[in-house]
């Protein structure tokens, strides 16, 4: 769809309005249908709160997000639909109250899907209640009669932190998914220098491609959302319905950053997360560690790790990181991200931070202090001491 922006007039800017009122980030005028200096300003609060991106502007991942904020637990019933999932704050607010209590529901993504039916299936058997998968007004009074069951911690964070320890140290036959940003009718961000014109679909499928040589070397198995001349421009929720059906074990999505300032530099890494505390953690940390070790080894600005809830990053079941290696609008960073060297050290610190990822947290090492190029020597080392074969 077309981003609906400022200026703009219609119904659907009147149908916005009337979600942004009911959400108390706009004050009520049912007869205007123009997307004033007041509307922007409320779109871009909203975008804010739930970790969207801030332009101020209504396109397809913040209309969605809008949709589904029309919704309050209990307001409908909630249950399985296939093929098309249900999608909302209620569903939202049911997963994470789930998790509250210990059922594991995965990520709560609001989407009902099978993982979140079968959590409150069994919370309804536990409480007496038809064991249906379906959250009607019985399921929501007895939802809200009780209290926590889980204290000392997250849940979710417990359970992904176990999952990874019990998963052992070794890269070899992992599966890890890389995700060139762009590419076909898309090429990102685009910065002519003298003769040339520098793209970022292009320079970030250089880096996808030395990302999986290195990874390939170390004994993962590696697949690529695109390749360097694909014709049409694969959506967020196609990337990430891919990398799910591979059953990937760490997701990986490379970007260049811009800005109209050329003195905007930096990297910055983001995993899924919202401004209430919902967040993957696993992510969290992955993409704590690559931001890490890429500051470390290359010397760019530390521009930090995000929360976000884009659709790459909410609709992955797996530890999803995305990267923004630098600024091509930015003449000291892309006089860098164009020098296949300085592209190496960046593989190598992704690299570094997925297999410090798998570490347990007693045997982590400093940054910038593993050398990927003798990673799987060690690791085969460390296997054969253990009495274990590397494949």
């Amino acid at each position: 769809m077309r981003p609906i922006r400022p200026g703009d007039r219609g119904p659907a800017v009147t149908e916005i309005r009337k979600v942004l009122a009911g959400l108390d980030l706009l004050v009520p005028a049912p007869d205007s249908d123009e997307f004033d200096a007041r509307t922007e300003r409320a779109v871009r609060a909203f975008q804010q709160s739930r970790g969207l991106s801030v332009d101020g502007r209504v396109g397809a991942e913040t209309w969605q997000a809008l949709d589904a904020a029309r919704w309050r637990l209990g307001a409908r019933s909630l249950y399985h639909s296939v093929p098309e999932p249900l999608i909302g704050e209620d569903i939202r607010s049911l997963q994470e109250r789930l998790l509250e209590m210990g059922y594991d529901v995965g990520r709560a993504d609001a989407i009902y899907g099978v993982r979140t039916a079968r959590a409150l299936t069994q919370f309804q058997r536990e409480v007496g209640l038809v064991p249906d998968g379906t959250c009607g007004p019985h399921t929501v009074n007895s939802l809200r009669r009780l209290g926590r069951k889980v204290v000392g911690g997250r849940p979710q964070w417990l359970r992904e932190s176990d999952a990874i320890r019990q998963s052992g140290p070794t890269l070899v036959g992992r599966t890890v998914v890389i995700d060139p940003g762009h590419g076909g009718s898309d090429p990102g961000l685009t910065v002519p220098e003298g003769q040339r014109h520098w793209t970022e679909a292009d320079l970030v499928h250089d880096l996808a491609s030395r990302l999986e040589g290195r990874l390939a070397a170390a004994g993962v198995r590696v697949q690529l959302t695109r390749g360097p001349a694909q014709r049409d421009h694969l959506p967020d929720a196609d990337r990430a319905a891919l990398a799910n059906s591979l059953s990937a074990d760490v997701f990986i999505s490379l970007h260049l950053d811009g800005h109209v300032n050329p003195a905007a530099d930096g990297v910055a890494t983001y995993h899924y997360g919202t401004d209430n505390g919902v967040t993957s953690t696993t992510g969290e940390r992955l993409a704590g560690l690559v931001q890490r070790e890429i500051v470390v080894r290359t010397g760019l600005r530390d521009c930090r790790s995000h929360a976000k809830a884009w659709d790459l990053l909410r609709l992955t079941r797996m530890p999803a990181v995305r990267v923004e290696v630098g600024y091509l609008t930015s003449p000291a960073d892309r006089s860098r991200l164009i020098d296949p060297r300085f592209r190496d050290r960046v593989v190598e610190a992704i690299v570094a931070a997925i297999q410090r990822m798998y570490l347990p947290i007693e045997q982590d090492v400093p940054t910038g202090s593993i050398d990927v190029s003798k990673l799987r020597a060690m690791v085969a080392a460390e296997s054969v001491a253990a009495g274990t074969v590397v494949d």
